[in-house]
């Protein structure tokens, strides 16, 4: 039995938990990141005399910095290790924030966002696998549901600050984003071990002492050099060569159809929300109140989600959520002129899109055979991002083109319904026709 096999047979300790924390704990600058844009959208635009689609692609750089960062970082991962990745991430993200913060004009701002995005982009890239790798399989999808709601947490910390600078200066959020990574980067490096899987795979000079220092911690017993897998430098996916593509054609593009339409709705809803509102004639604290009923709503939507999917095929329960975020996206965008309605469908709006990208975590790991699962899904992960780079420069042109807030979030909610058409077509390719337990409700990779 390798060390993988021994860590998902065996029950979770109280420092695996403490590894799950810190992951979520990283997850949450993603969420405060985006939603630092979003929720001080409105003085931005007005400090550097932004239009609409120049706002719009404020925002869409950090993304495509995210893109970059999750697709050219985490081959490094397997190369040097996930927790010297997440380290170097974490300086990156240290170092955007705060050039963001004292940014003089938007140009500069615009490169310190691309910096800030090229960091988070590595963190995610590794904290969903560490996670994974140190969860038991009874538990791994309630872990992976804790991870993913930490970007709930990290958006409503966001509009908690921005709320709290509203009529000061805008530029208090990303200093205390640029704290907060920081805070993170000295927290990782005292606390965080590296992959297990990783040491054993790779073989660094001291691995089998690291191994047995980890397994300590966790209760499990110690290995000999004998007990431990054949180590490899090459990864299974490596070694699979690109011919499954050609055969998994199919569930790919379908997959990642899903995964671009849910994206741009998510990232539109988090990163126009406050903006949008305040234009349409809400005040600045009103707009940001409605923003931060999504990102409440968000920190619970994973585990909905999660609970749901113990009942129900987890690509059901996925096409569920993506047609009532849709409706729900509609009905919230009518009802913001009474602010308690508006703040009460926020709330479900954000668990139920937030839902969706738990989902699609959880319905594209099974249409792959293990030894070509995390190519697929980091491809997944990777051409998902053309629909949350997408969905904000898309939003700013029609802005400026004079479509209403209104026509704006409709639009959006066709975008994330042709998702569950996608998931429908996914049916035939779906090998899980049973319920999930926690067992499948699942690892991202």
């Amino acid at each position: 039995m390798n060390l993988t096999a021994r860590i998902g047979a065996a029950p979770m300790s109280a420092y695996q938990w403490l590894i799950v924390a810190l992951c979520t704990f990283m997850n949450c600058l993603d969420g405060f990141d985006v939603m630092a844009v979003a929720f001080t959208g409105p003085s931005v635009t007005e400090e550097f005399g932004l239009s609409g689609s120049e706002f719009g692609l404020l925002v869409s750089v950090g993304l495509i910095g995210m893109a970059v960062g999750s697709m050219l970082l985490a081959p490094f991962a397997d190369l040097i290790g996930r927790r010297p990745l997440i380290l170097i991430s974490l300086l990156l993200g240290t170092v955007g924030m705060f050039g963001a913060a004292m940014a003089p004009s938007v140009l500069v701002m615009g490169a310190f966002r691309l910096i800030t995005g090229i960091g988070v982009g590595g963190i995610l890239a590794s904290t969903n696998v560490i996670a994974s790798e140190f969860s038991n399989t009874r538990n791994r999808g309630l872990a992976i549901g804790i991870y993913t709601a930490g970007y709930g947490i990290g958006a409503t910390l966001a509009s908690l600050v921005a709320k709290s600078a509203v009529g000061g200066d805008w530029r208090t959020v990303f200093y205390a984003g640029g704290v907060g990574t920081l805070l993170a980067l000295i927290v990782i490096a005292v606390l965080l071990p590296e992959s297990v899987a990783f040491l054993e795979q790779r073989r660094p000079k001291g691995a089998l002492e690291r191994i047995n220092r980890i397994l300590g911690r966790m209760g499990l017993d110690s290995v000999e050099e004998g007990e431990l897998g054949q180590g490899s430098g090459r990864s299974d996916a490596e070694k699979s060569g690109s011919g499954w593509l050609k055969q998994l054609l199919a569930p790919t593009v379908l997959l990642w159809i899903v995964f671009i339409t849910i994206m741009f709705g998510f990232y539109f809803v988090n990163s126009w929300t406050p903006t949008l509102l305040s234009e349409e004639g809400l005040s600045k604290s009103a707009a940001v109140t409605a923003g931060m009923a999504i990102s409440i709503g968000g920190t619970v939507g994973s585990v909905l989600y999660g609970l749901f999917a113990r009942f129900r095929p987890p690509r059901v329960v996925l096409i569920g959520f993506s047609l009532l975020s849709a409706a729900m996206m509609v009905v919230f965008i009518l009802s913001t002129s009474i602010l308690w309605l508006g703040f009460g469908i926020g709330v479900l709006v954000g668990a139920l899109i937030n839902g969706c990208i738990a989902g699609a975590y959880t319905v594209g790991p099974p249409l792959y055979p293990s030894h070509v699962r995390s190519v697929g899904m980091g491809w997944a992960l990777g051409t998902g991002r053309i629909g949350a780079i997408l969905s904000p420069t898309i939003a700013g042109l029609l802005k400026d083109a004079g479509a209403s807030a209104t026509q704006l979030y409709t639009g959006a909610a066709v975008v994330v319904a042709l998702g569950a058409i996608a998931l429908v077509a996914l049916r035939k390719h779906d090998p899980e026709s049973t319920p999930a337990t926690a067992t499948t409700a699942t690892q991202p990779h």
